[in-house]
């Protein structure tokens, strides 16, 4: 434990050392993960950055650092030299500096400022004026001796056309821009062509009278899955899953694909979508809407009457689509608060639903653990002004989509597997006894564990989860418990080699149903046709087998960062929105403690603020990292997880999307 006081922060232990004797280095790729703070990638292992240890060096360059030593700490890194530089252009804003020009990287990672030199006609070729957002590109990286000189390449835009903050999260996230020309060129010559292919293609299935619908959020733009499914007179059910034929139309090492495996996902942010394809595909071609005949790939299943898998036939197809429904719609439907586009539609999603239950069931039975998640997405006006927020939950209509498309992906991985066909994997592995314990003490005090239950905890045993899942569901702590049992979990993974998917208690699973947003969906795509076509021994496969290990890191990699964009323009969304909200009360639970205080996560927004250690009272507190709280050494007040409290909005910090938050008297 250790103890913090409010207007000092936290008391050290002791001091930091110099170096002892000569400083050992090591070469690895520097990760900047806030202004003045990130660590160095070795090959030994990550070392954190010492203080002002960055020197001249930028995020994602390689470098050669110093490891000093420190008494009872990890060894921290110095940098001594570039050795190589990953960032060449950048997202900046110009302002005059005398003679000089000056850019501010969006990214602030970055973490120099740039100058314009007197001689460049850049900015005047341009018609930049300050505060105008521009792509620089640098000519001269920073010294110890020397500043940075950029050159501008286009203005992007001025900051009254622009949302700076938005901006600066795609900058500070590396996402991707507009489509190069070649790209869009391609794109606008691709036809759907589905008369053409059926009558040249008689391996492809017409399936364009057989009942299907998609179902996605009432915001969707592209429809890359649609569903089918029928009773049989035996008690079982067939399942069909259509996915959109990316393949077909987009062929390997083409002007498109080299950009989608340049992207390998599309980003999600609370103002745009940044797409892995460009909009002529996912919004047209590819794209599975109403009462169009369009190409897919088919996943077609037989299950008996308790969900079980009987049979699975996989298949190029073409399809019409039914119906566009959303989520709501099928939920209002589901309880018999809305009519169905006719009564086909209706029993066809009735019977989603059963398939729902079942599949539920038999998955919860061989051990898989679903966590208990909330989706809160501000909600933005026209001009891109927060107006609320919108919360999503698992529902009956949520869950059918889900679980078709779990069960789709399974059995093309087992598929795959079995043939040890060379593909994109989704692996998910056991978590880690270490990981695991972080949760226990928090969990007891949510008064969720017993011993034996503890014991399986630690060990991994996913029964164990979905006990204290079961038992903490609709108390105050469910959401609390769910979060810190995710947050113990290990981060699924793309990987060339089958190896399981642990939360998913699935033996083979892969990623196959939205290769429109993801390219690894592409790639399962493309050896599913080989196998179906005979070409699996072909040279297609085997010059994408040699680039499978390096496109499931990058994948990976990329995933993470579309991800975190995601996160963080929500959460300056979300922070603009209560800069109108200050002085509020509101009320909330402490789901987050640290040395340096409480994050409250806030009732009707799910947002999270921060109620910093000197808002608690003026004494000192100790820090229980086990329990995760705060306790008061002078009056014994113990702040922890699960408590719910009355906080006040104090402030907020756009940028970098945080709200401050205060106990309200």
């Amino acid at each position: 434990m250790s103890r913090s006081r409010p207007h000092r922060g936290n008391r050290r232990r002791g001091r930091s050392g110099g170096p002892r004797g000569r400083a050992r280095t090591l070469t690895g790729t520097l990760v900047i993960s806030r202004p003045g703070a990130g660590y160095v990638e070795t090959s030994e292992g990550s070392f954190d950055l010492a203080r002002h240890g960055q020197r001249e060096a930028m995020n994602g360059d390689e470098v050669e650092v110093a490891l000093v030593e420190q008494r009872g700490m990890r060894p921290r890194a110095v940098v001594r030299s570039v050795t190589s530089r990953a960032v060449e252009t950048f997202l900046g804003r110009f302002a005059p500096a005398g003679p000089l020009g000056a850019v501010t990287p969006l990214d602030a990672r970055i973490g120099h400022d740039f100058f314009v030199v007197p001689e460049d006609p850049s900015p005047e070729r341009l018609g930049v004026s300050e505060g105008d957002v521009v792509i620089a590109r640098i000519t001269e990286y920073p010294t110890r001796k020397s500043a940075a000189v950029v050159t501008l390449e286009r203005r992007v835009g001025s900051a009254d056309e622009l949302d700076l903050n938005v901006e600066a999260v795609i900058a500070s996230f590396g996402l991707p821009g507009e489509f190069p020309a070649p790209v869009l060129a391609q794109a606008e010559q691709i036809r759907a062509n589905v008369a053409d292919e059926l009558a040249t293609s008689p391996s492809r299935l017409d399936l364009r009278d057989t009942l299907c619908v998609t179902v996605d959020p009432v915001d969707a733009r592209d429809f890359d899955d649609a569903v089918s499914a029928r009773r049989l007179a035996d008690g079982g059910y067939e399942l069909d899953v259509h996915i959109a034929d990316v393949s077909h139309y987009v062929g390997a090492d083409t002007p498109i694909d080299n950009e989608a495996k340049r992207r390998t996902c599309s980003a999600y942010l609370v103002d745009r979508v940044i797409p892995m394809l460009p909009e002529r595909l996912s919004n047209d071609v590819c794209s599975l809407r109403p009462g169009e005949d369009r190409l897919a790939m088919s996943v077609l299943m037989r299950l008996d009457e308790r969900g079980n898998v009987r049979g699975a036939r996989m298949a190029r197809s073409a399809i019409r689509s039914a119906a566009r429904l959303d989520y709501d719609t099928v939920d209002e439907v589901l309880l018999g608060n809305a009519t169905a586009p006719t009564d086909e539609i209706r029993e066809l999603l009735h019977t989603l639903d059963t398939i729902r239950s079942l599949r539920e069931h038999v998955r919860r039975e061989r051990g898989a653990v679903d966590f208990e998640t909330v989706e809160a997405r501000v909600v933005l006006d026209e001009a891109g002004a927060p107006t609320g927020v919108s919360v999503r939950r698992r529902t009956r209509a949520t869950g059918l989509i889900e679980e078709a498309m779990l069960l789709a992906n399974e059995c093309v991985a087992k598929r795959l597997a079995e043939r040890e066909a060379p593909a994109a994997y989704r692996v998910h592995e056991r978590p880690i006894e270490e990981d695991l314990r972080a949760t226990v003490q928090p969990l007891r005090e949510l008064g969720l564990l017993d011993g034996e239950t503890t014991s399986g905890l630690l060990a991994g045993d996913p029964f164990a989860i979905q006990r204290v899942l079961e038992r903490a569901q609709g108390t105050d702590g469910g959401p609390l418990a769910s979060a810190l049992l995710l947050r113990a979990q290990r981060r699924a993974v793309y990987l060339p080699v089958n190896e399981g998917h642990y939360a998913l208690g699935a033996a083979a699973y892969c990623h196959f149903t939205s290769p429109i947003r993801r390219y690894p969906d592409v790639l399962v795509h493309r050896t599913l046709g080989a196998l179906i076509d005979g070409r699996i021994d072909g040279r297609e496969m085997r010059e994408q087998e040699r680039a499978l290990p390096q496109l499931c890191r990058t994948c990976s990699e990329q995933e993470r960062a579309a991800d975190a964009a995601s996160r963080a323009s929500q959460k300056v969304k979300m922070a603009e929105l209560f800069s109108s909200r200050i002085g509020e009360r509101l009320t909330g639970v402490v789901s987050g403690c640290e040395r340096f205080g409480l994050f409250v996560t806030l009732d009707d927004t799910y947002a999270e603020g921060l109620v910093p250690i000197r808002a608690l009272g003026e004494e000192w507190f100790t820090y229980d990292e086990a329990r995760m709280c705060l306790t008061g050494e002078e009056f014994g007040e113990r702040w922890g997880l699960g408590r719910r409290v009355c906080v006040e909005v104090t402030g907020v910090n756009v940028a970098r999307g945080q709200i401050d938050l205060a106990l309200a008297h």
